[in-house]
């Protein structure tokens, strides 16, 4: 028991000692001896080294000169250029559906057919009462001419002659009458005929076949759409507007429709409408773009980025996004001096998206400045830069793009 406090009491003394010498074990470097922290410290070139603080390695790029584009980001929505919802104009029972769901039809095709034998009949009547009144004017006619001929010999009074003709021009207009009677028939008889007002896609049908349809009906049978093309509204702020207006009346301004992830580019159009007014409640005003939709990737109803392409800045000084970094002055950038020191510099940023960022004021082209390894940078330190166009892309960032695109080897 003595044996086992004494082994006891010296593995708890190694420890104290241990504790406050800090022993630790330096690389092969400097032989692999213990020394305490302090020595280890020194021979690696720590802070108050011998051997000073080592360059931060950082990656940096030149300042250059680009035309950039002015673009407007925002949501739309898409919308077809022309939505009609088919609606029976007669009475009558369906004997006929002529078109498939989803169907593509143009102006003038069949839609459905409704029972036409009651307008069939009104037709032939308006075109038997013609026939009869045809024949009283033909009649009169020649009575007509009997009675100027009995009046010019005096045989028959001319009153007899004026009122004949009065008769004549009463069935002339009678006849008249039945014509456009007739012509009305003809139309209502074609009505019984549904036929598409317009190119587009068929929905579902709202209507089955033997069904009992009214023209006072708001269901209707079926909804069609055009989708090629088609068109997509979106909302900008009304700063802009005074450079939509000039860009549009020089041309017609460019948008593109992007994917959700804001890069994949699904469709380009063009300005059609800028509104006439600006909404109040949300400061924005009202644009359509008009879109071909050749190969149906928008769909009505359906939200997409819109960017719009406003204007071009030539000759702007430009530098990566990622050199711009924002402190309680503004934002900043680290620009790299010939002796590899860094220096703190504020910028004047005009404008910001994913791929360039452009500099008012605060550096000239030519300049190089860091875009990583921010995390240990101050102004003037050293630094190790390589340049941006030197850099290989890693073996993972290589393979990222293979498996998106399902590539590579599969264990």
């Amino acid at each position: 028991m003595k044996k086992f406090l004494v082994l006891a009491g010296l593995i708890v003394a190694a420890l104290v000692y241990a504790h406050y010498t800090r022993w630790i074990t330096l690389p092969n470097t400097v032989g692999g001896a213990w020394l305490p922290q302090r020595a280890a410290t020194e021979a690696s070139g720590g802070p108050g080294g011998r051997g000073g603080q080592p360059p931060i390695p950082v990656i940096v790029s030149r300042v250059r000169n680009q035309d950039v584009q002015v673009t407007a980001d925002a949501v739309g929505t898409v919308q077809a250029l022309n939505t009609v919802t088919v609606r029976p104009q007669v009475d009558g029972t369906i004997i006929e559906m002529t078109f498939r769901e989803g169907q593509d039809v143009k102006t003038g095709d069949v839609i459905a057919r409704i029972d036409p034998r009651t307008y069939k009949a009104q037709y032939d009547q308006a075109v038997a009462k013609k026939a009869q009144d045809e024949a009283l004017l033909q009649n009169a006619r020649l009575d007509l001419d009997r009675y100027v001929r009995l009046a010019q010999t005096n045989y028959g009074s001319k009153q007899q002659a004026d009122t004949q003709r009065s008769t004549v021009a009463q069935l002339e207009a009678q006849v008249r009458v039945d014509q456009a009677l007739i012509d009305s028939a003809k139309v209502t008889l074609d009505y019984t005929t549904i036929r598409a007002p317009i190119d587009g896609r068929t929905g579902i049908r709202l209507v089955d076949l033997g069904n009992l349809v009214q023209s006072s009906s708001q269901t209707g049978i079926v909804t069609i759409t055009q989708v090629r093309p088609l068109t997509v509204i979106f909302n900008l702020p009304q700063q802009r507007l005074r450079a939509l207006n000039a860009s549009q009346a020089r041309a017609k301004i460019a948008v593109q429709a992007l994917d959700a992830d804001n890069t994949t580019l699904i469709e380009t159009g063009t300005v059609e409408v800028v509104d006439n007014q600006v909404d109040q409640t949300t400061g924005t005003v009202r644009i359509k773009a008009q879109f071909a939709n050749g190969d149906l990737k928008l769909w009505p109803g359906q939200f997409v980025n819109v960017r719009a392409y406003i204007d071009v800045l030539r000759n702007a000084t430009v530098v990566p996004p990622a050199a711009i970094q924002r402190g309680p002055r503004g934002a900043y950038v680290y620009v790299l001096h010939d002796d590899n020191t860094v220096k703190l510099t504020d910028v004047t940023v005009g404008r910001q998206d994913e791929k360039t960022a452009v500099i008012d004021s605060g550096v000239s082209v030519g300049a190089r400045v860091v875009i990583t390894g921010f995390g240990r940078l101050t102004d003037q330190a050293k630094v190790a830069p390589t340049m941006d166009d030197e850099v290989k892309p890693t073996p993972a960032a290589e393979e990222a793009p293979q498996r998106r695109r399902g590539g590579g080897r599969r264990g």
